[in-house]
């Protein structure tokens, strides 16, 4: 048996391998292979924005990982054959029976002309220690924050940006020398459900932040300091903030698995045209938001369609499509998105809090998924 082969090893990836570790142990080969040597929760970003934790403190060494029959590999993957479910990367081939791509998203901020200039993100580690070693000298002016296309990672964030900014700036005696916008192109903030957008909104107009629906910035003038929207006109920034164009990875793009730019999948089970080849997480064209609970979710989706089709058993149920993610709002609360995007005619949603109870029960859930992976091993 040649097994089972994951590309990436980031929330839908570990899950994967920790389900079919779980089910049968050494039985079935289990490989994962990341480029990276460690792993780190998206919203540790903003812990490193915020200067909570260094970035050292946030990653999850993948040499700490507890998965009985998971063979971890940190090589490059270089192609991606998904006829014969074949990888090449920088060390060696692999062929498997059963394929799992949950590679995420990249990033493309020369698609934004003056982005890389003159602007700054938070949606990797290394931009979100250049924004909080920037923050200090910032003497006010127009904060902006921007969603530089469609879709992205994580709805909440651009909304938690902006809340912990304006909590850091009402800390620094500085709150009336700052305003805060959020534009993009969605026409409300997290429009899963109006249950989740309107109270957003509500907390956002309370704290005296902006939001512009249905406005996405194309270009910025670096000489005026002044973002152009796609749809006209524009808005002056003193500081940009912007979420950056999504796509994905190259490798992907050259292995003629997304042809519309993301992996197209079948909503039930995640998999795709090519037998015994599933994509889960941000890489896919699936029909969730793009957020680590659900590329987690669709992990446990995959491993059990695996599951069964290697024991001969009857189809997992489908996958539903339920997720909650966290949404920070500073002041020490933390507020959490229900949504569920498959199991009736319309996506629902539901905004809960924000409370300290919930910031809790975030740091729950991090920790469990440290001990569930890492065995408990704390971020080094």
């Amino acid at each position: 048996m040649s097994g089972v082969l994951i590309l990436g090893a980031g929330f839908g990836g570990l899950e994967v391998a920790s389900r079919l570790s779980e089910s049968f142990g050494t039985e079935v080969p289990v490989t994962l292979i990341d480029s990276n040597d460690s792993f780190t929760f998206g919203f540790s970003k903003l812990d490193v924005l915020l200067g909570r934790h260094s970035a050292g403190e946030v990653r999850l060494p993948y040499r700490g990982l507890r998965l009985r029959g998971v063979d971890f590999r940190q090589e490059v993957i270089t192609d991606i054959d998904p006829h014969r479910r074949r990888v090449q990367t920088t060390d060696g081939s692999y062929v498997a029976d059963f394929l799992v791509i949950a590679l995420g998203a990249g990033y493309a901020p020369e698609a934004t002309p003056g982005f890389t200039e003159a602007g700054f993100e938070f949606y990797t580690i290394a931009g979100a220690e250049r924004l909080h070693d920037a923050l200090p000298n910032f003497a006010g002016g127009n904060v902006v924050i921007s969603v530089l296309g469609e879709p992205y990672k994580c709805p909440p964030a651009p909304f938690e940006g902006a809340f912990l900014l304006e909590d850091y700036f009402t800390v620094r005696n500085m709150r009336d020398e700052v305003t805060i916008t959020v534009t993009g192109y969605m026409g409300a903030p997290v429009p899963v459900a109006k249950e989740v957008s309107e109270p957003l909104l509500a907390h956002l107009t309370a704290r005296g932040i902006t939001f512009v629906p249905k406005r996405t910035v194309s270009r910025l003038d670096t000489a005026s300091s002044f973002a152009e929207f796609a749809e006209g006109g524009g808005i002056a920034y003193d500081l940009f903030i912007g979420i950056p164009v999504h796509c994905a990875p190259p490798v992907v793009v050259a292995s003629g698995l997304a042809p519309d730019g993301w992996i197209p999948v079948e909503k039930t089970n995640l998999a795709t045209k090519f037998d015994g080849v599933y994509a889960i997480g941000d890489v896919a064209a699936a029909f969730t938001a793009k957020a680590g609970v659900f590329a987690e979710r669709g992990g446990t989706v995959v491993a059990a369609d695996i599951t069964a089709r290697l024991r001969g058993s009857a189809p997992p149920p489908p996958y539903d499509g339920a997720g909650e993610c966290f949404i920070e709002f500073g002041r020490g609360e933390v507020g959490k998105v229900h949504a569920n995007f498959l199991s009736g005619p319309k996506p629902t949603g539901v905004l809960l809090g924000p409370s300290v109870e919930l910031a809790q029960e975030k740091a729950n859930f991090a920790q469990s998924r440290r001990k569930r992976w890492f065995a408990g091993l704390p971020a080094s």
